[in-house]
């Protein structure tokens, strides 16, 4: 909506009275006197301003002000930089709050689930998750999520699209599916590996985490009797793709966990 606005209406007047004091004492030359006339025009016309793209330039100002960056965890931070460095970007009413990855064991006390940046071939599986901050702007909208995992060697050894209904606020995403890992001969070596977002096709973070030997491979390594170390069928009973908790309560307890110790 344009509106006029009241507050530039005294140097207005000013500048009008002072316009038409040149023009009556026809001092100006004709090319002055258009001049004038022009930015008494200009200076009119500016004091009608758009005030639904002046909200909207507000809005987007406080997606990126510094109040809202605190509300990312340090992994979405350090994501988000690497995921811009590469020409990633979200849209300014959308904010990555956290991202990680979820690995999931199996023992004789059940399935154990844990955020963590190192994995091993000692769990059943991994699978990653988003935390986004939805404005109003961007909410009540269907979107693309896609997940892929890069190993050491720069494989891709996971692949997972979704689609997410946006609602406004706070939003935790977790992958549908998992990455599996115990016993899984595609997943080789060990090293740093990245994980990659993508929202609606654009790359959203980068984040980086470890895969570390299995305690096999290490026992190995040390010259140590492997046929000590199995998983039984009761460990195994408890199914991975079978989630306990929701992703809410796993990172809450967790967060208390840190906050205690």
């Amino acid at each position: 909506m344009i509106r006029y606005n009241r507050h530039n209406t005294i140097w207005l007047t000013i500048l009008g009275a002072l316009i038409g004091v040149v023009l009556l004492a026809g001092a100006a030359t004709p090319i002055v006197q258009l001049t004038l006339i022009a930015l008494f025009a200009f200076a009119v016309g500016g004091s009608f301003i758009d005030l639904s793209q002046q909200q909207k330039l507000i809005d987007n100002l406080q997606q990126r002000s510094p109040l809202n960056r605190v509300k990312m965890s340090p992994q979405a931070r350090e994501a988000v930089a690497r995921a811009s460095n590469r020409g990633g970007h979200l849209p300014m009413a959308l904010t990555l709050a956290d991202v990680g990855i979820i690995a999931s064991q199996s023992g004789s006390d059940g399935l154990v689930m844990r955020r963590t940046r190192t994995i091993s071939k000692d769990d059943d599986g991994a699978r990653p998750f988003i935390t986004l901050n939805v404005n109003s702007m961007e909410a009540d909208r269907n979107a693309n999520v896609r997940f892929e995992i890069i190993d050491q060697n720069g494989r891709e050894v996971y692949i997972h699209e979704m689609k997410v209904y946006l609602r406004e606020g706070e939003m935790n995403i977790l992958a549908d599916h998992h990455l599996p890992l115990l016993k899984n001969p595609q997943i080789e070596g060990m090293g740093d590996w990245d994980l990659r977002v993508y929202l609606d096709g654009s790359l959203a973070g980068v984040h980086n985490f470890t895969l570390s030997p299995s305690t096999e491979d290490r026992r190995r390594r040390l010259g140590g009797n492997t046929s000590q170390y199995y998983v039984t069928e009761s460990e195994r009973e408890a199914e991975p793709e079978d989630l306990p908790t929701s992703l809410e309560d796993l990172l809450r307890n967790q967060s208390r966990s840190s906050n205690g110790r």
